[in-house]
C-alpha cells in the first residue's frame, strides 16, 4: 500500500516515492543540548520516530540521521545574542562539554523511555567542524558567501529561491529585525556561516579556519552533516514548524547553492504543543520534562499516548486534565492486554482467525499510511479491543501489531494472574438465572443479578461462544 505524507514544500499531501527503493534517507533536526528537552520538543521526536516506523511498516529500510547541536546555537534564531551553551555553562558552573554531554545523555534517556528508536547515526556538531569549514569554503568559492568584519555571511540575494519553503519573500525574512540589525550584512536576510573571535569574545569553543579562529553558525551544521551521511539528495527532512522560516530556509539556500540542485524531496513539520497560556518553549520558561511528569505520577507512555490522540500537523493543548485522560485510557488498554494474554496462553490462531487479524491490521495500517492519522488509528484500535464478538486471541494479535508500530510497550504487559474463585451453589444459581435472563432479553433481571454478584465481590464478563468469566472486584 502507498504511503502519503504532507509535504511543506508543495503544501499538499503527496504519495511518498523514495529516491532509492532500497533505502529511505531521513534527516531530523536534533536537540540543542544546553538544557533539558521539554515535552513540546519531544512531541516532534515522537512523530518523527512514528514516520520512520510507518515507512518500515510499508516495507522500506530507513537511514535516519539526527544532529546534536553542542556549539553555535545563539539565544536568537537569527545571528544575534549569546551562545546558549556558554550561558548554560556559566549558569551551572560546568564546562561547555560537561553541559553538552549531560543534556545529550538525558535527551536519549527520555526518548528511550518513550519507546523511540535511536537514529541510525547521531552526529555532534563539535565533531564535524572540518566538514562545515569545507562547506563554507565551497560557498565562498562559488560566490554565495562573503567575508565582512570578521564573519562569513551567506548572500541571500544570490539564491533566487530564498523563501521558497515558507512562502515569504526576501524582504519579509529580515532575520535581524527582532534585535539590532547587523550592519555587516549586505542584505537583512543574510545569515552567518562562520563567526570569528571578533564577535562574542567569550565564546569558549573555537577552531582555526581560513577566515580566522572562530566557530560555525547554527544553520551550517545540518547541511554539512546531512550531506556527509546521506548524500547530495535526501528523501525526508523533519523538524518543528518553528524551523520553517529561518533555519530550514537557510539550510535550503546554503545546501542547494553548494550542490547546484534540489536537495530534499519531502519537508515534514510537526505542530506545536501548547499550554492554555500559549506555545511551550524553552525560551518562555517551558520546563515540563519527562522527569517532571514522572514526579507528577505519569509514566512516559501516558504522555506518548496523549501525543498520539492528536494529528502531528495539529497543535495539541497540554493540561493536567488531558494527561489524566490519557493515563486512564492507556492503563485501561494495558488491562485489556493483560486479560487477553491470560485467556490465550498456549493458544494459536485458527486459519480463519489469521485472515481476520490480517484484515484488521490492514485497516489500522491504512490510517498511518494516510499522513500518519494517529487519532483515527487509535479509534480503530479501541473498536477492535471492545468488540466482544472477536476472540481474545484475535484482539491480542492485532494489539501486538499496533504495538510494533506505536511502541506503547504493550508487549511488556504481563498476563493477568488468575484469581481462584470458589464457585458456591449460590453463585452457580445466579449465573444460571443470568443466562436465562439474557436468553429471554430480560435486561432488568440480568442487571439485578449482576448487582447481586457485585455484592459478593464478583464481576462477570461475557466471552465469545456464550461463555462467561468471573473475576474479583
Amino acid at each position: 500500500m502507498s504511503v502519503y505524507l504532507y509535504n511543506t514544500k508543495t503544501r499538499s499531501k503527496e504519495e511518498f516515492k523514495p529516491l532509492n527503493e532500497k533505502m529511505v534517507t531521513m534527516y531530523c533536526c536534533g536537540p540543542t543540548v544546553y538544557s533539558y528537552a521539554h515535552i513540546g520538543n519531544l512531541r516532534t521526536y515522537i512523530f518523527e520516530d512514528l514516520i520512520a516506523n510507518t515507512l518500515r511498516l510499508a516495507g522500506y529500510k530507513i537511514k535516519h540521521v539526527m544532529n546534536v547541536t553542542d556549539v553555535g546555537h545563539l539565544t536568537n534564531d537569527s545571528d544575534d545574542g549569546e551562545d546558549k551553551m556558554l550561558i548554560a555553562a556559566e549558569r551551572e558552573k560546568k564546562s561547555v562539554m560537561e553541559i553538552a554531554r549531560h543534556y545529550e545523555d538525558t535527551f536519549f534517556r527520555h526518548t528511550s523511555e518513550l519507546g523511540l528508536k535511536r537514529p541510525t547515526i547521531v552526529c555532534r556538531a563539535t565533531e564535524h567542524i572540518e566538514d562545515m569549514i569545507k562547506f563554507v569554503k565551497s560557498l565562498e568559492d562559488k560566490g554565495f558567501a562573503y567575508f565582512s568584519n570578521g564573519n562569513v555571511y551567506f548572500d541571500t540575494s544570490k539564491f533566487e529561491k530564498y523563501g521558497c519553503l515558507s512562502g515569504q519573500n526576501r524582504e519579509d525574512l529580515k532575520h535581524g529585525a527582532r534585535t539590532e540589525q547587523d550592519a555587516n550584512k549586505k542584505n537583512a536576510s543574510d545569515f552567518v556561516l562562520w563567526f570569528t573571535s571578533s564577535k562574542f569574545e567569550n565564546q569558549i569553543l573555537q577552531w582555526d579556519s581560513p577566515w580566522g579562529r572562530g566557530y560555525p553558525g547554527w544553520h551550517i551544521e545540518c547541511s554539512a552533516m546531512s550531506t556527509k551521511y546521506l548524500g547530495e539528495r535526501i528523501d525526508i527532512h523533519c523538524g518543528g514548524i518553528d524551523h520553517i522560516p529561518v533555519h530550514h530556509e537557510n539550510e535550503i539556500a546554503q545546501s542547494e547553492a553548494h550542490l547546484g540542485h534540489e536537495w530534499v524531496n519531502f519537508w515534514i513539520h510537526m505542530e506545536f504543543l501548547n499550554t492554555k497560556a500559549g506555545k511551550m518553549s524553552k525560551s518562555t520558561g517551558g520546563k515540563t520534562t519527562i522527569d517532571t511528569l514522572k514526579e507528577l505520577g505519569y509514566l512516559p507512555m501516558h504522555y506518548k499516548y496523549f501525543t498520539l490522540t492528536s494529528h502531528y500537523r495539529s497543535a495539541a493543548v497540554f493540561s493536567e486534565e488531558a494527561m489524566d485522560g490519557a493515563k486512564k485510557a492507556y492503563e485501561n488498554l494495558c488491562t485489556f492486554v493483560s486479560e487477553f494474554k491470560a485467556s490465550t496462553e498456549g493458544k494459536t490462531l485458527l486459519s480463519d482467525e489469521t485472515g481476520k487479524v490480517e484484515k484488521l491490521k490492514a485497516e489500522f495500517n491504512a490510517y498511518l499510511f494516510d499522513d500518519i492519522k494517529t487519532p483515527l488509528a487509535l479509534s480503530h484500535m479501541w473498536s477492535v479491543v471492545k468488540d466482544n464478538k472477536l476472540s481474545d486471541l484475535i484482539r491480542l494479535n492485532y494489539l501486538m501489531h499496533v504495538d510494533s508500530v506505536l511502541n506503547l510497550e504493550l508487549k511488556n504487559v504481563e498476563a493477568k494472574k488468575a484469581q481462584e474463585i470458589e464457585i458456591t451453589d449460590e453463585i452457580k444459581e445466579l449465573l444460571e438465572q443470568r443466562k436465562e435472563a439474557k436468553a429471554t432479553k430480560n435486561w432488568a433481571k440480568s442487571d439485578e443479578i449482576r448487582d447481586k454478584l457485585a455484592s459478593l465481590g464478583l464481576g462477570v464478563k461475557d466471552l465469545p461462544n456464550k461463555e462467561v468469566e468471573l473475576f474479583k472486584l
